[in-house]
């Protein structure tokens, strides 16, 4: 199999070791000279390119391949528009891909749903995108879908990624910015290692035209989740203000819980890591 990684960062990197560890042939993108030689070294096809130029992106129309997957994150020490980054750069993209693509797997986010004060959320739930971020991506979903390529497109919606080192809010509570948390809502994450898997089945089964949501499906009030964390610094008992309100803008101000009832079926994936408790026990 021929595969190419848009965006070879937290989720694109260890999938493009991966399949390339499988005996596929992996072109991976990147900004970074220095990332590019590293790609090299591990038997990668490293592609120098920056998805806001398109002019970069030129190389990718010469030649074919069996699967693309999109996995974008936002730099934002680079740029101050998620806009232009995740729907301007899909743009990009897809006008300097070969026609004859098998399979275009987009990495989205859960934040393109609204708050649902605790209850579930699933596939046939309506989109209300609070955030910059989540509006974002969910026009991004739809410029694919409305492309020429949507007809060999899916769409997997991530819920809170983690695993290794990245630790969501452990600054944070390392540092004990308790003002900057809220206890309220529930907390929805995947661990790295099961997106992983989840992409590499999408794949696999060529599930096209279709929406998954990829979480552990364990969702976790956000105070047992920030407790949990600190309690291996061993910080004590957090000191909550009640009577707190969140900010508008952040993300504790929604509240859903996540169900991957679909992605599970469709797949028959068993996930290695069915919780947060499992998926942090090597991260401290």
């Amino acid at each position: 199999m021929k595969r190419l990684i848009i965006g070879c960062g937290f989720v694109g990197f260890p999938l493009a070791k991966l399949w390339n560890e499988a005996g596929d042939t992996v072109y991976a993108t990147t900004r970074n000279p220095q990332r590019q030689v590293d790609f090299e070294a591990l038997g990668l096809n490293p592609v120098l390119a920056d998805i806001t130029d398109t002019t970069t992106l030129h190389s990718l129309n010469e030649l074919e391949f069996d699967t693309v997957v999109v996995a974008v994150g936002m730099d934002r020490s680079r740029y101050s528009s998620v806009h232009h980054v995740y729907v301007d750069g899909l743009k990009n993209v897809l006008s300097n891909l070969y026609e004859r693509i098998g399979h275009i797997i987009y990495i989205s986010s859960t934040g393109v749903y609204g708050n649902f004060d605790g209850d579930w959320v699933d596939e046939s739930s309506p989109t209300d995108p609070q955030r910059e971020g989540g509006r974002a991506c969910l026009a991004a979903e739809q410029t694919l879908t409305e492309s020429s390529f949507g007809d060999r497109a899916t769409i997997l919606r991530m819920a809170g990624l983690y695993g290794g080192t990245r630790v969501p809010t452990r600054g944070t509570i390392e540092s004990k910015q308790w003002d900057k948390l809220s206890a309220s809502g529930y907390l929805n994450l995947i661990h790295v290692d099961d997106a992983v898997t989840a992409i590499c089945a999408i794949a696999q089964q060529r599930l096209l035209q279709e929406t998954f949501l990829v979480s552990d499906s364990n969702p976790t009030l956000r105070r047992e989740y920030y407790q949990h964390i600190a309690d291996q610094f061993g910080l004590g008992q957090i000191p909550w203000d009640e009577n707190a309100i969140a900010d508008p803008q952040s993300r504790s101000s929604s509240s859903k819980r996540i169900s991957n009832r679909k992605l599970l079926q469709a797949t028959g994936l068993t996930l290695k890591h069915p919780d947060f408790r499992s998926g942090l026990k090597d991260s401290f």
